[in-house]
């Protein structure tokens, strides 16, 4: 049965509309389609998928991902990058036959892959909401007023960036699944942003003294390259305007940076220790100081022998994390030249690894390398958005803390588990990863305990037909660590997408549902019909 509007109004009507098309937004509008209620979707880039695809970051994931910690559909999103890698790549048998084929046998992730990939796998699986007419996708466009009476949304105004043109979208429900929260700003709700203080929650990694609003994670302009091996291979090309600027640029952060940032030295995210690294495996006895294979997309190995393929990696390095701005409520002009300098980073980056880079051998650069526009979509090779580790975040029912995930506090509480949470919507697990901040602060990297999302942390504490869909829940910035990687991020849009479509069919609001515990009983029934797990495995929940 359809629940599709049979009249529009403005210049569109939906059940539940979606603003931003990333990870958690696929994953709401695939979930709320299931059900039957017509979805409007906006994004502002030409793909949708978000990190995984747009933003060009290969999926962090936890260690148990084959066996579980992620929904339904997320792992047949998994299982469809390996099947076209199978369907339409010339691999080796062996690789072919491999139930846990990586693509790019790289070593952040068990699924490695092309962001191109990603992007196909998700519109293949979003396919039939669009062909049903439940889902309407609108690309390139980008929210810019919010109209709202009392405590609900009644519309969302979005613009087409490439002509201007605007659009007015009615719905009954709305999601953020904006990458920095957008509309929590332009809708006027209770939300945060940066970092709290050590007096908000008495966490023990939170700054000392006021909150700093502006205390916000770098993002990182990504993008993928290959490497000609031919004998006197030569793809160099003119340098970057702001080259020199970056070619000696020292970060300035407590505790300190290691030297130069355009260098194979960097600061170690745990102990702050000089972290020396190479480009290729085959210059290192260590595979985990190889930068190629760190986020290899492409693997040689897997592919037949006359095939005829570079190998490719993505990067997102420490050398091209940009923290000189938060871009998070500054005027436009300011944005933009932010953005602009983290593109420009990612671009000297490349030139310093074609051109000055130490190598082993003494000699200096790699001309070999050159961008794969191809892979991400773009004109120029980098990825068509830059990927953003944080967001504004809801004001909540209820907020996740560092107390709540953190293995050094639950343990010094006595406990070898994470919070258990009786509302859960879905589980996650990932360290506590914080990278450098607009403020001058370098990483936090503590570990964390498998862990669940509470239904509370979903819900506005004011607004009744809003929802976060992406990294914009209830959580602070230290928890925001642990919670912001694809899976859990896939997991809360889809939990949030059915959540609107369960408060549809309830003729409930979302506080209903988190304080009702019958509701919460009934939702989460739902959720596990979907798919979505609920609690981890006793053998992993409890820490050895």
């Amino acid at each position: 049965m359809s629940h599709a509007s049979s009249h529009g109004q403005g210049d569109g009507h939906a059940d539940i509309l979606i603003v931003g098309g990333g990870t958690g937004g696929c994953a709401a509008a695939m979930a709320a389609t299931s059900l039957g209620y017509r979805v409007v979707m906006t994004e502002p880039t030409r793909w949708i998928g978000g990190q995984l695809t747009s933003q060009a970051v290969p999926p962090d994931e936890s260690p148990w991902i084959e066996r579980c910690g992620c929904t339904r559909r997320y792992r047949q999103f998994r299982d469809g990058v390996r099947d076209f890698y199978r369907q339409h790549y010339p691999l080796t048998e062996q690789a072919r036959l491999d139930p846990h084929l990586n693509p790019g046998q790289g070593h952040v992730s068990r699924l490695c892959h092309e962001p191109r990939i990603a992007w196909l796998v998700i519109e293949n699986m979003l396919h039939w909401a669009q062909a049903s007419g439940l889902l309407d996708l609108r690309l390139q466009r980008r929210p810019v007023a919010v109209d709202v009476e009392g405590d609900r949304i009644r519309s969302v105004t979005v613009e087409h960036t490439p002509t201007g043109r605007r659009e007015t979208i009615t719905a009954r429900y709305v999601l953020d699944a904006t990458e920095l929260g957008d509309l929590l700003s332009l809708a006027r709700v209770e939300y945060v942003s940066g970092a709290e203080s050590q007096d908000d929650f008495a966490e023990p990694h939170a700054v000392a003294g006021p909150a700093q609003p502006d205390n916000v994670q770098a993002i990182t302009w990504c993008f993928p390259m290959a490497y000609d091996p031919t004998p006197g291979a030569d793809h160099r090309r003119d340098k970057p305007a702001q080259y020199d600027f970056w070619r000696q640029y020292v970060p300035q952060l407590i505790p300190p940076w290691t030297g130069p940032l355009l260098d194979w030295t960097q600061s170690h995210p745990k102990t702050f220790e000089p972290l020396t690294r190479v480009l290729f495996l085959k210059d290192t006895p260590r595979e985990s100081r190889s930068l190629w294979f760190y986020r290899r997309i492409l693997a040689r190995q897997h592919l037949q022998p006359d095939a005829p393929a570079h190998e490719a990696t993505l990067v997102n390095w420490p050398q091209n994390d940009y923290w000189l701005g938060n871009i998070i409520d500054k005027p436009d002009a300011q944005v933009a030249q932010h953005l602009a300098s983290a593109r420009e980073l990612s671009f000297c980056l490349f030139h310093w690894l074609q051109n000055d880079a130490p190598r082993p051998d003494g000699g200096a650069g790699y001309p070999g390398l050159y961008l794969r526009p191809d892979m991400v979509g773009s004109d120029d090779g980098l990825a068509q958005a830059p990927y953003t580790r944080e967001s504004r975040r809801i004001r909540a029912l209820f907020t996740v803390t560092e107390h709540h995930v953190s293995m050094q506090a639950r343990r010094a509480a006595g406990l070898d588990h994470a919070e258990p949470f009786a509302d859960s919507v879905g589980i996650g697990s990932y360290g506590i990863d914080l990278h450098p901040s607009t403020t001058g602060c370098n990483y936090i990297d503590i570990p964390s305990l498998p862990f669940q999302i509470p239904l509370g942390s979903l819900v506005p504490v004011r607004m009744r037909n809003l929802l976060p869909a992406a990294k914009n829940l209830g959580v602070t910035h230290i928890a925001n660590g642990c919670y912001r990687l694809h899976p859990v991020e896939w997991n809360i849009g889809e939990s949030a997408g059915l959540l609107a479509a369960f408060c549809l069919q309830q003729q409930a609001t979302p506080q209903d549902v988190s304080r009702q515990p019958k509701l919460t009983e009934s939702f989460q029934a739902l959720l596990l019909k979907q798919g979505i797990e609920l609690e981890w495995p006793a053998d992993i929940w409890h820490a050895p």
